[in-house]
């Protein structure tokens, strides 16, 4: 298993592609510093998406997230960065990143930054009894 972390971010064929579903994948241990203090800052990503014709892979998405460890981000930039490095990779229907700052000074941030393609239109939410 590689050790090195890694800007690139690798895909795959949505095997599903006529479909629309949801991919939700759970970060909890992404570190990036603070640009002021040079201190660690710990969050919780999460991200969803309805593919279109690509999905991201895991193993370049872990590797992708640890590329932040030594960088100094503020909690929106780098949310924000992150979901625009993934649309440009996955050209997803609808793509949803939320990050979930751990607790710094007494103050909790959370960040969440979303993407939709113009003509996707999200299918109805049907509630089963």
């Amino acid at each position: 298993m590689s050790t090195q972390s890694s800007k690139k971010l690798e895909t795959f064929e949505n095997p599903n592609p006529e479909r629309d579903y949801t991919i939700r994948i759970d970060i909890p241990e992404f570190t990036c510093l603070c640009p002021r203090t040079g201190q660690p800052d710990f969050a919780t990503l999460k991200l969803e998406y309805v593919p279109d014709q690509l999905c991201v892979e895991l193993k370049s998405l872990k590797l992708y997230i640890w590329s932040f460890r030594d960088e100094g981000a503020f909690h929106e930039a780098v949310t924000n960065e992150i979901l625009n490095d993934l649309v440009i990779a996955t050209k997803p229907r609808f793509m949803r990143l939320t990050a979930i700052f751990n607790v710094r000074g007494g103050v909790y941030t959370t960040v969440v930054a979303q993407h939709r393609e113009p003509d996707w239109l999200m299918p109805e939410k049907i509630e089963l009894p």
